[in-house]
């Protein structure tokens, strides 16, 4: 299963335009339209050990881990009112792993920006306030289907679902303070009885500030500002020009590394929101080599050797026997991995073993 984002924004923030940045896509721009259907494409993750480890090895092919971008072309207030089209991007939209938010803070007079003015605080602020207002209307829908289970329940029925309202209760109550539900507390037992929901508002954020050229030169700066103002555990702020990250999307890799060393940057701005996306999301990636692959697997931080082979096939997970494992700059160093396993590098783990970002992993299975 690929690691989903869905892109929001206000109208005319540039989210199409990140959109097309990220994936390669040529949808259009220029504001919300009518369309039925989020726009969809995939992100390949960069990853320089793959880069590395293709050098390497001269496999027949190299597949870096991807990421699948949904950019939602209406309002979230328009999808919680349902209906149609909406109700069916709204349910594409509660099925990603996280948000992206858009916020307009590039000038365009051809643009105009429907509150009138370029506020970014602002614009923050209202789109936390509409990712709510969607939460809130699923809760009050379940309210009633609850109350109306509870009449007819049975008596060992009712202590679930009278807990399952009471949560309800205390989300509603804080989410009425503007205060989104990734920012409540909440234990593994009531993570796992709203996981079902799919709140948008519990889904970890990247608040995307679309900024115009003129401002590249104070954009390290104004990101740290912004997120000394609105970052927490589960959201990041992220400063970059969209535009221009269109432009350098279709750049070779010299002339991106020209436009890197011209602003003392070491990543592009699109290559820093996917990274910053696997940290929020706690993902991690293992890597397998050979002559024919060169292969990066996500998985969640802290899964074991087994549940990782499972990445790969579930026939490798249920006939798992160890796992042969070397870290990515070790196995550099060696060049191969018969001078790992000829140094004693090349560690055997067995089925509990905690994979660390950049193992590169060989399983031993049967079936």
């Amino acid at each position: 299963m690929g690691l989903g984002i869905g892109i929001i924004g206000l109208s005319g923030s540039g989210r199409t335009t990140i959109f097309n940045a990220l994936t390669g896509n040529n949808a259009e721009t220029g504001g919300f339209g009518a369309a039925s259907v989020a726009h969809v494409g995939m992100a390949k993750v960069p990853d320089v050990r793959l880069d590395d480890f293709t050098k390497l090895f001269n496999p027949k092919k190299t597949t870096p881990a991807e990421i699948q971008y949904l950019d939602i072309g209406a309002s979230v207030k328009t999808l919680a009112k349902g209906g149609g089209s909406a109700s069916q991007l709204l349910t594409q939209l509660a099925g990603v792993d996280a948000l992206i938010n858009v916020v307009r803070s590039f000038e365009d007079s051809s643009l105009p920006h429907p509150s009138g003015s370029i506020d970014v605080s602002r614009d923050i602020s209202d789109m936390n306030l509409e990712v709510i207002f969607s939460d809130l209307a699923v809760i009050e829908k379940r309210f009633n289907r609850i109350a109306s289970s509870i009449r007819g329940a049975k008596p060992e029925e009712k202590p679930r679902l009278l807990q399952e309202q009471e949560l309800l209760h205390r989300l509603r109550d804080a989410l009425e303070k503007d205060i989104p539900i990734r920012e409540q507390s909440l234990n593994d037992e009531e993570e796992k009885i709203i996981s079902g929901y799919q709140f948008l508002s519990a889904k970890p954020l990247i608040t995307l500030v679309n900024i115009g050229e003129a401002d590249l030169l104070n954009a390290k700066q104004t990101e740290l500002d912004l997120n000394q103002k609105f970052a927490q555990p589960n959201h990041r702020v992220v400063v970059m020009c969209g535009k221009l990250e269109m432009d350098i999307s279709s750049l070779d890799q010299e002339s991106v590394r020209e436009f890197l060393n011209e602003y003392g940057l070491e990543q592009t701005g699109l290559e820093r929101v996917i990274h910053i996306s696997y940290e929020l999301l706690g993902l991690i990636s293992f890597l397998t080599v050979g002559p024919d692959d060169v292969h990066a697997w996500p998985i969640t931080k802290g899964s074991n050797a087994q549940k990782a082979a499972g990445k790969i096939h579930s026939d490798i997970e249920r006939g798992f026997i160890r796992a042969e494992v070397i870290g990515y700059k070790e196995l550099l160093k060696c060049q191969t991995i018969a001078e790992a396993k000829k140094q004693g590098i090349l560690r055997l783990e067995g089925k509990t073993y905690i994979v660390q970002d950049g193992d590169v992993i060989n399983f031993l299975f049967n079936i």
